[in-house]
This record gives structure tokens, sequence and C-alpha cells, in this order.
């Protein structure tokens, strides 16, 4: 299993961009997309990974948003959802900026990912993201005991 703490990914509306080529036009990432994707690279080596996980993994992402200055005082007019108001991205941006960004690192590909989990926390602090990697075995199926008799 490994455990990363990230730093908060950028917004998938901000990490690609359309180039043109004459008579043609594809998607590239923009340097911030380059800048976030080193910033995880030195993250995990720094963790200690050298080689990506082979094969299926599961993934548990949790998003904790920048605690804004003015929290307590949110806290205090609405105790029980207070965090609604904290600007966050997307769940769904960040898992598709953060499998971009561990593709390679430390996953083969997010073809690979056969359980991915994602929870916006509430902030309690500085903006980052934690993930978890779990290596998955694949299940053997065993063939019928009457099949080896016969």
């Amino acid at each position: 299993m490994i455990r990363l703490v990230l730093p908060y990914p950028v917004s998938a509306n901000r990490y690609w961009k359309a180039i043109t080529i004459p008579g043609r036009t594809m998607m590239a990432p923009t340097k911030e997309a380059n800048a976030y994707r080193s910033a995880v690279g030195w993250a995990a080596r720094a963790a200690g990974i050298h080689a990506p996980i082979a094969g299926r993994v599961a993934i548990e992402i949790q998003l904790y948003p920048q605690r804004p200055q003015d929290w307590a005082k949110r806290a205090a007019k609405d105790p029980q959802c207070w965090d609604d108001t904290v600007r966050c991205i997307d769940l769904d941006n960040a898992n598709k900026v953060l499998l971009d960004a561990l593709k390679g690192l430390a996953i083969e590909d997010d073809k690979w990912v056969r359980r991915l989990t994602s929870q916006r926390m509430e902030p309690d602090g500085d903006a980052r993201v934690v993930v978890t990697i779990t290596p998955l075995v694949a299940p053997v199926v065993q063939g019928s005991l009457l099949e080896a008799v016969a």
C-alpha cells in the first residue's frame, strides 16, 4: 500500500490546452499541468516510490480544500455544514488530474484502477490531497474438482 500527501490538484479546466497544427487540433498539457505532475513526482520519490505498482489497484482520494481565514465565523454560523461554502474543485476533476499525474509514477496506467473512492474532506489547514493506492490481487478461479478426475 502507498500513501501519498500531494499538493492540491489544478483544475481539469486548466490542465489541458488546445494546440493547432495546420489541419489538426490536439490537446496538450499546460505549463501548470506539467508543474503539478513534476510536484507529484517529487512527492512520490520523497515517499520512497521508485516504480509504479503493476496491475490492478484500488485508489482512495481525500481532497482537503484550503481552510479560509474566516472558518471559525462560518462554523459558528452553521456548525454542521460550514465548509459547503469553501472553494473547492469538483471531485471528478480532481480524480482525472490525479490519475494522470500518478500514471507512470505510482500506477502503471489508469486503466488498471478497479476501485476509485473520492471524498471531499473538511478543511483543516493547508490545501492538499491524500492518496492511498492499494494493489489488488486478481482472483484465481479454481476449476471444477470433478473435471480433474475425468
